[in-house]
């Protein structure tokens, strides 16, 4: 693993072009005295960087109450830009409610709230997270890694499936909070941010931001608590909230009074901890829940639980039942279960597609199927290999292949069923399906990530 400095320094070729010099020089601050804090920094929501953050705006991204587009606030981007950049030098500027959208949550029948913010919040929160990422980023510790430059969910994985492997783990705690994002305690984030920042004025527009409530069906809906998923500076503060409530207390107090070895990995508000004795993670579950409890946060217990998992999971299980095989857990998306391996035959982490999130993007690939029915065959065939290569580059992992085959071969059926009935003269017959596959084929699965050495 890379220390905090490594990290800073191995950048992608994006994040480096985005890089702004406001973002350098406050990075340098930081690393230069990490004992003080950071000042004058509200300057930094200048017309010039106000203008810089309204050019990474996606085009087609969706609007806010105001109800405007990029294209649209562009037309007098000069002064729009100037009346902004005059609201904040004099504190007038009040952010508006978010609009409250619902998306489907996949593996589940519930939905995932999401605030959208206006146009100009927008702008004003791509500088406010470029300037906590860079006071935060070298404070946050390595097994962190929801949302942080040259950072993925395929990295964390990588870090889980190794740790077990190759460590002292006997099992895993598979810990969900509750409704993270509609809990955040605004005093205690304001605190967690008071550490490292003395401005004021800065201070205030986040305030701001956490306090400006939420739009839904034309009713607002006041926000005493909660970070609206969707803003853009909502990733960097629950990446702070939780530094604060969950990684220093696993690093400082957790891992130094347990028995045996203990590991973590956490990717946003999802994270595992694994432990070599029981007894270690009987007492972290409900450490946890205390924990959580004093900064308004819940565990989820019916999504929480001990998972006896690891090298000697199976060998104990068939003591007390021969067919019995171990619990496997979910992460990011994957199922982890206990293998071994093909020529050798030793203990090793296996991984592959979650089932209720399989099941659930096949329900999903279905109904797409059959509102496009109608439509040319090249272009259906054409729209499904641009979302099996997203679909690819995720889940294609070390011995998931069946799991990518079983979708694929789903979408095969599913794309023939909604063809024979276009109500044509001829029925299609599975032969002139085929015939069609053969001038449009549907791609094969591909593996991007191989597990076993650590390469993207």
């Amino acid at each position: 693993m890379l220390c905090s400095a490594q990290r800073m320094s191995y950048l992608t070729h994006k994040e480096v072009k985005i890089m702004n010099s406001y973002t350098l020089s406050v990075g340098k601050f930081v690393s230069e005295h990490p004992e003080k804090k950071v000042q004058n920094i509200a300057r930094y929501l200048n017309e010039s960087n106000l203008k810089e953050a309204f050019k990474r705006l996606r085009s087609n991204s969706a609007s806010g109450i105001d109800k405007m587009t990029k294209a649209e606030y562009a037309e007098n981007l000069e002064e729009n830009i100037r009346n902004l950049h005059c609201r904040l030098v004099h504190m007038t500027y009040m952010p508006k409610p978010s609009k409250r959208v619902y998306i489907p949550k996949p593996g589940s029948e519930k939905k995932r709230p999401l605030g959208i913010p206006a146009i100009e919040d927008k702008i004003v929160q791509y500088i406010i997270a470029d300037v906590l990422n860079a006071i935060y980023e070298p404070m946050f510790v390595n097994e962190s890694y929801g949302f942080r430059p040259n950072r993925s969910c395929h990295d964390a994985i990588i870090y889980l499936r190794n740790t077990i492997t190759t460590r002292k783990v006997n099992y895993v705690v598979d810990a969900d909070i509750r409704g993270f994002f509609d809990n955040i305690d605004h005093e205690w984030m304001m605190r967690f941010l008071e550490y490292r920042i003395e401005d004021k004025r800065f201070l205030e527009i986040i305030r701001r931001f956490l306090k400006a409530g939420i739009i839904e069906d034309e009713m607002f809906y006041d926000s005493d608590k909660g970070s609206p998923q969707g803003g853009v500076i909502s990733p960097i503060l629950a990446n702070i909230y939780l530094h604060f409530v969950q990684d220093l207390w696993v690093e400082k107090i957790v891992k130094p009074r347990a028995r045996g070895e203990v590991y973590y990995v956490r990717y946003a508000d999802d994270s595992q901890v694994c432990f070599q004795y029981k007894d270690d993670a009987q007492r972290y579950y409900e450490g946890l829940k205390a924990r959580l409890g004093k900064f308004g946060l819940e565990v989820a217990e019916e999504k929480t639980r001990i998972v006896k998992f690891g090298r000697f999971a199976k060998s104990d299980i068939r003591k007390v039942n021969k067919k019995g095989n171990p619990e496997v857990f979910s992460f990011l998306g994957f199922t982890f279960y206990c293998s071994e391996t093909k020529s050798t035959h030793k203990f090793t982490v296996k991984i592959k597609t979650d089932a209720k999130k399989l099941h659930a993007k096949m329900k999903k690939a279905s109904a797409w199927l059959r509102s496009v029915r109608h439509k040319p065959v090249g272009w259906i065939i054409d729209m499904i290999n641009a979302s099996l290569r997203g679909h690819y580059r995720y889940y294609g992992v070390s011995d998931n292949s069946n799991s990518m085959f079983k979708f694929r071969s789903h979408i095969i059926r599913m794309l023939y069923k909604n063809l024979k009935r276009r109500g044509n003269r001829h029925p299609l017959t599975w032969e002139r399906f085929l015939t069609i596959l053969e001038y449009n084929p549907i791609m094969n699965p591909k593996i991007y990530l191989r597990l076993y050495h650590d390469t993207i």
